[in-house]
């Protein structure tokens, strides 16, 4: 399978980053407001978001199969947002979006595409966390059909913050029912909740 084809959906195109996109990317991570939740601080340079874009990226590109994509409005092909899937034993689904893009359904159109793929793939299932105090990020993994399973309590890094993740999980050839425990594993604090 190629990695990260290219998916058009109704109002979006989800591509591979390019070199030329560091601009792009300095305009979606140098905000502190997009940033709030992210595992990473604000970028604060276009060398920054160009060597941002080269190891979390570019790099990934050479792999065989990979789920790593710029989120473009098919009017500009200009990345607005990233959305991807990690290749660690969590298949962690990972988004960010610029703030004037926010409360459209972007997010879950752009997930609900990449759901898609990741299902002919052969990957098992995927997960994905949320901090509590970012609950329209739950919202986008209800929205694509993801269940929550569990929170968990982490020192949140390099952020240094105490952090409640909840996490979801969608799954595809392994029972509805199992549960990836690598968070409830390496998190001594977890714990389930009745979400509101």
């Amino acid at each position: 399978m190629n990695n990260s084809p290219t998916i058009l959906t109704n109002r979006l195109i989800l591509r591979r980053f390019h070199e030329k996109d560091d601009v792009a990317i300095f305009d979606i991570l140098s905000s502190r407001e997009v940033n709030e939740f992210l595992p990473w601080f604000p970028l604060e340079s276009i060398e920054e978001a160009g060597r941002h874009l080269r190891e979390n990226y570019l790099n990934n590109y050479k792999k065989p199969v990979g789920f790593l994509y710029a989120i473009c409005l098919k009017h500009g092909n200009v990345p607005i947002g990233y959305i991807k899937i990690s290749d660690g034993d969590s298949h962690d689904l990972g988004y960010g979006l610029k703030t004037e893009h926010w409360h459209k359904g972007l997010v879950t159109e752009a997930s609900k595409a990449v759901v898609e793929e990741i299902r002919k793939s052969g990957i098992p299932y995927i997960t994905a966390t949320h901090d509590v105090n970012n609950p329209r990020s739950g919202n986008v993994m209800k929205n694509i059909g993801m269940t929550y399973r569990y929170s968990y309590e982490e020192q949140w890094q390099p952020k240094n913050r105490l952090v409640t993740f909840r996490m979801y999980q969608l799954n595809f050839s392994v029972p509805d029912d199992w549960d990836y425990k690598g968070y409830w594993n390496k998190h001594p604090v977890h714990f389930f909740e009745n979400e509101t």
